[in-house]
Order: structure tokens, then sequence, then C-alpha cells
């Protein structure tokens, strides 16, 4: 299944690519979600529990979705609030 992403400088539409979700593009998202993170983790910060389960959720994405890239960027957890 293609996907459509549109750049917008203001109102103006400045490009439209379509691709398929690859696996690649599912890590490279996962792996900056979770080094955004990765300070939450850290020894003297107390890691809550939804944060534990949003961690745990980007990294077992690929397992949990092993036959479709597509399905795993549309499953894509949500970071909780702070």
């Amino acid at each position: 299944m293609n996907r459509t992403t549109t750049t917008y400088h203001g109102t103006d539409i400045i490009s439209v690519e379509e691709f398929d979700v690859s696996w690649e593009r599912v890590r490279m998202k996962r792996d900056d979600a979770l080094a955004q993170s990765d300070w939450r983790a850290l020894k003297d910060v107390t890691l809550t529990t939804p944060w534990r389960d949003f961690r745990s959720a980007l990294r077992n994405l690929p397992q949990d979705f092993p036959d479709s890239a597509n399905d795993a960027y549309d499953n894509w957890p949500v970071a909780p609030d702070e």
C-alpha cells in the first residue's frame, strides 16, 4: 500500500512524495523516537510505566508486525503525555 506525503510552504504545495513503507523507514523512525526518549531511561530518572510501555512497543514493532512494514507504520505507538 503506497503512502503519500505532502510538503507545504504556507499554503503552497512544495512536493508530493508517494512511497511504500519499508522496514528501513520504520527502523529509522523507531530509532529516532527511542533516541528522543533516551533521557527518560537514564539511571537518575524514574521511568514511568507509560514511557516504559511506549519504548517497549517501539522496540517490538518488527516482532509485532513481522509481515508488513506498512502495518507497523499504521500502528505506531503513541508517546505518552508528559
